[in-house]
């Protein structure tokens, strides 16, 4: 099955960054938030890591990094899923040639691949949000991208995490990946554009088969490098009621319970 390009965008604009003093300038500092949650199995697991080393290596995205005003970017990377892995981090590189995004590839395809309990975005955007604040480089854009299989499940509601990640200048983008389609929730690329992407000219991107990972990751640094535009066609807006952000943990034993303990007197 071809990969299916349907994008949610949001209104399109020049986000605001904030300048680091004697900062090397890059095109963007972008962080790669990688679910590991054990929803997906460690198959889907190994083939996503693999679609991340696949597009750091492709050619289109060296050519998307060289075609910007300063020629360089700057990456940096963790996986999550209920919380953070922090053995997982990989602190901010830059990237300005071919040799870099090799050597930064093959760090990721050496490392063990883990997954792990619960599925916590407001998490991922909130340390993604830490590390971008502690970037040494002074990046034109700031962008978050946010690979997910579920909607939130696990700590803070993921809404105000992504409403503050946006107020402070940086753009969230998503992968949504469907191949598991959860029974009884809401399509969960409308959740993404709803509820975790945010940021002028953010977009989701949906992930059917497991095939089309690597097509769908390169499709997405290579946009989120070069700040280009789909050609794909754009789904509007419905006038319908916004998808429930909180639909994930209304699907934990005991969420009313919790939220409203009036509702048992």
């Amino acid at each position: 099955m071809l990969l299916t390009l349907a994008m949610f965008l949001t209104i399109s604009g020049a986000p605001l960054a904030t300048p680091v003093a004697d900062a090397a300038p890059v095109d963007v500092a972008l962080v790669l938030a990688v679910d590991m949650s054990g929803s997906m199995d460690i198959e889907e697991a190994q083939v996503q890591r693999m679609g991340y080393v696949e597009a750091l290596r492709h050619p289109d995205f060296i050519n998307a990094v060289a075609s910007g005003l300063n020629g360089r970017i700057a990456i940096s990377y963790f996986e999550w899923a209920g919380s953070v892995n922090e053995t997982s981090v990989v602190s901010w590189r830059l990237i300005d040639d071919a040799q870099d995004a090799a050597d930064l590839a093959e760090h990721l395809a050496s490392r063990p691949v883990f997954t792990r309990r619960g599925t916590s975005i407001s998490n991922a955007i909130t340390f993604a949000s830490k590390l971008i604040s502690a970037s040494p480089y002074d990046a034109m854009r700031r962008v978050v991208d946010i690979s997910g299989d579920g909607p939130n499940n696990l700590g803070p509601p993921v809404d105000p995490a992504r409403n503050a990640a946006v107020a402070s200048g940086i753009i969230i983008n998503g992968l949504a990946i469907i191949i598991r389609p959860s029974v009884g929730t809401a399509s969960l690329d409308r959740y993404y554009a709803d509820c975790v992407i945010g940021g002028p000219g953010s977009f989701v991107l949906p992930v059917h088969q497991p095939e089309d990972f690597a097509v769908a990751i390169r499709q997405k640094l290579v946009m989120e490098v070069s700040n280009s535009r789909p050609t794909a066609r754009i789904i509007p807006a419905q006038n319908t009621p916004a998808t429930d952000c909180l639909m994930g943990e209304k699907l934990r034993p005991g969420f009313l319970d919790r939220v409203y303990p009036q509702l048992d007197k």
